[in-house]
Parts: C-alpha cells; structure tokens; sequence
C-alpha cells in the first residue's frame, strides 16, 4: 500500500512541545517527544506494562513517562524504571528514527539500518532570505493516493477552484508528462491569458499591474514515496513566461508533503514557499490563509471519492490523458514497494 523505507513527514517542530503527540504513520501509532536535548524520539504508540498511549503521559527530565501507571520510557524503547518495580525483564517497545529538518520532524517506519539522513529531500527555501513560506496540515480521509492523482493533475483546478485559481485556459492547454528515474513531472504552460483571482492578488501585492495579460505555468514534480512540489507562477505576456526576469512576474513552489496514517487516511502537509516580498509578514499570513481555503476546496471532494471507491472496490475508474502524471506516480509507488518486498524475501 505504501513505501515504508522512506522519510515521512510526521509533524511540524512546533507540533511537538512540553507534552508527547502521538499520530499513526503508515499503520503504526507512534509517541513523538523531545528527549534530552531537546531532541526528538519516537516510539511505538504502546505502553508494554498495560498497554496504554504513552502519548497521553508526559516528558520528565527526558523520559517519556506513562500517564497510566508512571513507567518510565527511554529513546531506545527500553523500560527505564517504573515505581516499585524492577523492570530489566520488561520487553523493549519499538523505537523509529526521526530527524527534524526544515521546520519538520521525519520518520522512518521501516528498517532501522536503512535510515539515511542524507535522503530526506533538500529544501532550498528554508532559512533563505529570498525565501518566504506559510503552510498548514489537513487530516484527509482519503487513500494517500488520490492527494497524488490530484496534485499531478491541475486540470481539476478549473471546476474545483473555479473562485481563485481555476480558470478554463487550464482546460484548454496541453499537459506535458515525463518520466525520469523516480521522477515525474507534469508541465503545463499558458500564453496570453487572463490571471485567475489568486495571481491577480499576488502582482498586486508585488506592484505590478493585474489587468493585462499574463503567461501562466505550473510544473509539478512527484518523489517517492509521496511528495509533490510544483512550480507555479504568472509573468507579464511577452515578458519569456517562466524565464522571465524577476521584476516582471511573480512565482512560486507549492509544498506538498503526503504521510499515509492508514490504508484509507492521511496526513497533509500543504504550504507555499515565494520568492517575492518575503519579508511581508502580513502577505504570508494572506496567502497562507488564501491557500489553506483552497486545499480545503479538496477535502470533500477526496473523502467522498474515497467513500465511493470503497463502496464499489470493484469497479474500474477511466484513465485518461490528463491522468498520465497521478498514473505514472502510482507505478513509481508500485516500483517501489515491489523492489521493499522482493528485497525482504
């Protein structure tokens, strides 16, 4: 169903304070808590005494500390002490390993040996003067894959969010999709057209006129297991489009990040990383709000198709040719969850 040697967003570094968060990725309920340091750890979900969250307990001198009967958990999943008992017989709980990157914390739910920092995905915006980002987390009844589908096909923007960022030149414009190693890429790009609300507020807040023609693009780039990021942007007509200089266009990097919590649910992690005005406070706040309305537009939408699917598991849906980017992603996936098996065998 899923990739699981892999980095997952599990939450963002504020989500996890004073007290443990407990959340399900991939299948397994796990406590996120700041061990000494102020490190991040994650164990299973699973007090081994009586079997109780350990997320609903707290964080003492860096244990983890049960909110049942006050046993104390180390890091490593191993029972550090527990009141009036001895506990070197306990059994030892799982631990994952975790890395907080970019204003995320990263899990990885499958084998320990095979973790490698180094795999978790650069991200050029943060901490980068140049850079300015606003995101949010939605929790999405859906099958992580139809957020893929959704996202590497725009063309759903023209009836879905048909208020800010749809328009029908979306419709009426080819996509382009490639396949590079476990890459995929869909691009689309639209001469001479109006700007949708969205792009019409973004040049106005960047100085520039919003009622002339624009060229309009939107590249979005799928990984496994499931991150999508795409280009998007609107530059004056006759300006070069996407290679036009700076002070003629406005654009900027949609962040997708998409963590399976179970077979039929997700976590989603959406923001908006720009290059322009990125000192404004004020305009991120605007587009985070702007842009939070807008995935929301999604949610009913994924959740009653979820519902559909699973009422009728037998049924074929239609592929068609604006389905070539969420269909060449789910094949990546295959790929790469065929190539985690075969390699357990």
């Amino acid at each position: 169903m899923f990739p699981i040697n892999t980095w997952y967003v599990a939450c963002t570094a504020d989500e996890i304070d004073e007290k443990p968060l407990g959340r399900t990725i991939c299948n397994h309920p796990i406590a996120f808590y700041r061990a000494q340091g102020g490190k991040v750890a994650a164990v299973e979900d699973f007090c081994p005494h009586r079997g109780a969250p350990l997320s609903l307990g707290q964080v003492c001198e860096g244990k983890l500390v049960c909110g049942y009967h006050g046993l104390e958990m180390g890091c490593d999943g191993k029972t550090v002490s527990m009141p009036g008992q001895r506990v070197g017989g306990f059994p030892a709980i799982r631990s994952f390993p975790v890395e907080e990157r970019y204003g995320f914390v990263w899990v990885w739910p499958g084998e320990k040996d095979k973790a490698d920092p180094a795999l978790i995905p650069q991200m050029e915006w943060h901490n980068n003067p140049e850079w300015a980002y606003g995101g949010g987390l939605y929790h999405v009844k859906a099958d992580y894959r139809l957020m893929v589908d959704n996202l590497m096909d725009l063309t759903h923007e023209t009836y879905v969010h048909s208020t800010s960022i749809g328009q029908k030149e979306i419709d009426e414009t080819p996509c382009k999709t490639t396949v590079n190693g476990d890459e995929v890429m869909t691009s689309r790009f639209m001469s001479d057209i109006p700007a949708p609300p969205f792009w019409k507020a973004a040049l106005r807040a960047k100085g520039l006129a919003d009622d002339v023609p624009v060229d309009r693009w939107q590249i979005c780039r799928f990984t496994p297991p499931s991150h999508v990021i795409i280009e998007v942007g609107v530059a004056h007509a006759g300006h070069g489009g996407y290679d036009a200089p700076a002070e003629h266009k406005v654009y900027s990097k949609v962040i997708d990040f998409i963590t399976p919590e179970t077979d039929t649910s997700m976590h989603y992690f959406w923001g908006m990383a720009r290059k322009f005005n990125p000192a404004d406070k004020a305009l991120t706040a605007q587009i985070r709000e702007g842009q939070g309305k807008i995935f929301s537009e999604d949610l009913e939408m994924l959740e009653r198709q979820q519902r559909n699917i699973g009422t009728h598991p037998g049924r074929k849906l239609l592929m068609l040719n604006i389905d070539a980017g969420g269909v060449q992603s789910r094949k990546v996936i295959d790929r790469v969850i065929a190539a985690e098996k075969g390699a357990a065998e």
